[in-house]
C-alpha cells in the first residue's frame, strides 16, 4: 500500500510517516520545500506548494496513492499573514482533494486533519462531534471551511476528518506553548513570561494521534467510516498552572512565571476538552502515554 502524507517534513509528519512505515506501507511526501535530509522510512519527497495545483495534479497521478494522510496546514493560530492561512488550509487543502479525486481511482481512504480549534469557546464539558462549531479566530474558521469543501468530494473520495485537540512532543516548534516552556527549563531559564495560566487544555502525544490516524486510515479502507469526523482527544484537561507544576517535580528545575497580558491571545479559547467516545467506540484504545510521560521525554531529549 502506498501513502502519500502531505506535509511530512512538518512535527506531525515525521510521526506520521515512521507509524505507517513500521505498519508495512511505502510512505511519500509532499512538502512545500525541503528542509531536512530525508528519512529512511519515506521513498520520496516531492516538494510541491498545494496552491500550484497544476504540479499537484500532475504529482498525484504519477504517485497514485492507495492512501491519503493531509497533514499539511498554516497550524500556529497568531500566524501573521491572514491570507496565507485561508490560501494555504483553504484552497490548498481543497486543490489537493481535486488533484486526488481526478487522477486516483483506487484510492481506498483519504483522512483531512482539521482541528478542535472549530468548537470555539464552547465550556459545556466535554466536547463531542455533534458539539456546534463556533470558531473564533482565522485559524479556526479556515479549518471549518476546509471541513466544508471537504464535503464535497464525499460522494467520490473515502474522506475521513479528525479534529485533534492538542498534542506534542519531541520536535514541536518553541512558538507553541509547552515546547517553549520546556526549552526554557532546558536552558536553565529564571524567569519565564506566560499568559493565562487558567487557560484549559486536553493533550495528548504525538505518538498517539498518529496511531489514532493510522487506525481511522485502516477502518476506512475496509469501508466502515467514509464521511466521518472524529474528535482526536484524551477527555482529560489540564491547566496551564498543572502543567507548570508537572514540569517543575519533574526537572526539579525552579523558575519565576511573570504574567503577561500581551501573551493572552485575542479571542483565546478559555477551555477545550474533547470526548474520545465516537474515535474509541470505532477503533478501541491505542498505547495510552500520560502528559507527565510526554513532558519527561520532551525534557529528556535536547532540541536538534
Amino acid at each position: 500500500m502506498k501513502a502519500l502524507i502531505t506535509g511530512i517534513e512538518g512535527f506531525t509528519g515525521r510521526y506520521m510517516a515512521d507509524e505507517l512505515y513500521h505498519a508495512g506501507y511505502e510512505v511519500i511526501g509532499l512538502s512545500r520545500q525541503l528542509h531536512k535530509m530525508k528519512s529512511a522510512n519515506v521513498s520520496a519527497i516531492y516538494v510541491c506548494d498545494l496552491c500550484d495545483s497544476v504540479s499537484l495534479t500532475r504529482i498525484v497521478q504519477e504517485i497514485q496513492p492507495d492512501i491519503v494522510v493531509h497533514l499539511a496546514a498554516i497550524s500556529f493560530v497568531p500566524h501573521g499573514d491572514t491570507a496565507e492561512i485561508y490560501r494555504v488550509n483553504l484552497i490548498g487543502s481543497r486543490n489537493l482533494l481535486d488533484a486526488v479525486s481526478q487522477t486516483c481511482i483506487s484510492v481506498k481512504a483519504v483522512l483531512i486533519a482539521s482541528s478542535a480549534s472549530i468548537y470555539g469557546n464552547a465550556t459545556g464539558g466535554l466536547l463531542d462531534e455533534s458539539t456546534s462549531p463556533d470558531p473564533c479566530n482565522d485559524y479556526a474558521v479556515s479549518k471549518l471551511a476546509m471541513e466544508y469543501a471537504a464535503k464535497l468530494y464525499e460522494d467520490r473520495l473515502p474522506i475521513i476528518i479528525t479534529r485533534p485537540f492538542n498534542y506534542t512532543g519531541v520536535g514541536h516548534a518553541v512558538q507553541f506553548l509547552l515546547p517553549k516552556i520546556i526549552s526554557h527549563v532546558q536552558r536553565g531559564a529564571s524567569v519565564i513570561e506566560l499568559g493565562n495560566l487558567e487557560v484549559t487544555r486536553d493533550f495528548s502525544d504525538v505518538r498517539v494521534v498518529v496511531q489514532y490516524y493510522r487506525r481511522l486510515i485502516e477502518s476506512t479502507r475496509s469501508g466502515n467510516l467514509r464521511g466521518e469526523v472524529f474528535n482526536i482527544c484524551t477527555g482529560r484537561a489540564y491547566t496551564l498552572a498543572q502543567i507548570l507544576a508537572t514540569i517543575t517535580e519533574i526537572s526539579g528545575h525552579c523558575f519565576e512565571i511573570k504574567i503577561n497580558p500581551a501573551l493572552e491571545r485575542v479571542n483565546e479559547v478559555k477551555v477545550l476538552i474533547g470526548n474520545p467516545s465516537k474515535l474509541l467506540a470505532h477503533v478501541g484504545s491505542v498505547t495510552d502515554i500520560s502528559l507527565s510521560d510526554t513532558l519527561r521525554w520532551m525534557l529528556n531529549t535536547i532540541a536538534e
